[in-house]
């Protein structure tokens, strides 16, 4: 509908988001194609009991902590972070376990903790690193609260 009103208003600049916009698309699209193969692999190796084992409700402070390892190791766009824990949670993880997942993966940095490091200084990454992981945590707990009530 807004494409089709901004076409109306002004066709040649509508062209130019529109070339624009598939230009960044086409960036993105290999990253993409990748990290869903890499989890299309994953829930192949891994069938639904194996996930609910270690990620699902019943895993308790290990799953959650797996999983916020796994999130802050982990480098994926957020725009795959959230299909995949969609598949995970259709496949047996439990929601507090992607819910520690998804803000670890979002906030957490220990991938890029070095780059951070060379602008922030030291100190300023390890700070901001922690506070972030434990930020997840509450996040996490907040999340899982509101999706059981």
């Amino acid at each position: 509908m807004f494409f089709c009103i901004s076409a109306i208003k002004d066709k040649k600049k509508t062209k130019q988001a529109l070339i624009k916009g598939l230009k960044a698309f086409e960036g993105i699209l290999p990253q993409l194609i990748v990290v869903l193969i890499f989890i299309a692999i994953g829930l192949a190796l891994f069938d639904a009991e194996t996930i609910s084992r270690y990620l699902g409700p019943a895993s308790g402070v290990w799953g959650v902590l797996t999983s916020a390892l796994l999130g802050s190791i982990t480098l994926i766009p957020g725009f795959v972070a959230f299909p995949a824990a969609s598949e995970l949670l259709h496949n047996g993880a439990g929601v507090l376990q992607i819910a520690t997942f998804v803000s670890t993966l979002m906030m957490v940095g220990i991938v890029t903790l070095p780059i951070e490091i060379s602008y922030f200084g030291k100190k300023i990454a390890i700070i901001r690193n922690v506070l972030a992981l434990l930020f997840s945590f509450v996040a996490a707990i907040f999340v899982a609260t509101m999706v059981n009530l």
